[in-house]
């Protein structure tokens, strides 16, 4: 598995419940997407940052969606340039279902 931090400074500040408005225009497409276990949308303390944290089964998955036409949507929508940082990810615990799972 691989986790990938994706991070883009916010054009202006936006308070929790506008930041989980603009993620909800985005969220389904999400949905069902091969290779992706997991989402986290967020949005810095601040409120001038904002991202996702994605856990996907491997970086060759990762790879197929953030290509430049990703890149340049995600600069059309917030005016910035997203930074990706990729993390091996060897082990998650998982509260909710009970389970230690490993790939």
């Amino acid at each position: 598995m691989i986790t990938v931090i994706v991070e883009f400074k916010l054009p202006q500040t936006l308070s929790r419940e506008q930041a989980q408005a603009t993620f909800q225009g985005t969220a389904a497409k999400y949905q069902g997407m091969p290779g992706l276990i997991r989402k986290y949308y967020f949005l810095s303390e601040d409120g001038n940052r904002a991202g996702g944290i994605y856990l996907w089964n491997s970086r060759a998955d990762a790879d197929r969606v953030y290509t430049e036409e990703w890149k340049a949507f995600v600069r059309g929508k917030y005016a910035s340039e997203p930074s990706l940082t990729y993390l091996e990810c060897p082990l998650v615990v998982d509260n909710l279902t009970h389970e230690i799972i490993a790939d």
